[in-house]
């Protein structure tokens, strides 16, 4: 496997990768355990469409000529909501992660960002802990009744960055 920096970009999302952007979130979140019927009633909110790539800032991690993870960044200054950053197994563990995270809060400052919330997976809550991320609260899940996620907020108006990313 490459290093982070070895034949990596970050780029915006192509209309056309919407569909393997989708399958992409559901293998990353199935890497928690997660079974398929827990899987399966995730999948409508997991799901990124074609035309929403643009609206959503969608942007892709390219390794070697191939998407490894992707995020997205909706809303609108001062606040807006970090909506997916998910990672392809394969490549959990090889920093995709924090590149992918450094690169959505470096273009939510450019766009004029203070602010942006998370609602994370619990399993996900140390990776953004470790990018500056505070857990604030909890909201309820989109897509399991009665399950509540970590609400994280970064603050971006410092400009300070954490060690190590």
């Amino acid at each position: 496997m490459p290093t982070p920096d070895e034949s990596s970009r970050v780029r915006p999302a192509r209309p056309e990768e919407a569909p393997r952007l989708s399958e992409l979130a559901l293998r990353s979140k199935a890497h928690w355990g997660y079974d398929a019927a827990f899987l399966e009633r995730c999948r409508a909110e997991l799901e990124v469409r074609a035309g929403q790539l643009a609206a959503l800032r969608a942007h892709v991690l390219e390794r070697a000529g191939r998407v490894v993870g992707f995020f997205t960044l909706a809303g609108d200054p001062p606040e807006g909501e970090l909506l997916h950053l998910y990672v392809d197994p394969a490549a959990i563990g090889g920093g995709a992660g924090a590149t992918l995270f450094r690169a959505a809060r470096d273009l939510a400052r450019r766009e004029g960002f203070r602010r942006l919330l998370i609602h994370s997976d619990p399993n996900a809550v140390r990776f953004y802990s470790r990018q500056g991320a505070r857990q604030v609260g909890e909201v309820a899940s989109g897509s399991i009744p009665g399950r509540f996620l970590p609400l994280l907020a970064l603050d971006l108006s410092a400009g300070e960055t954490p060690a190590g990313t």
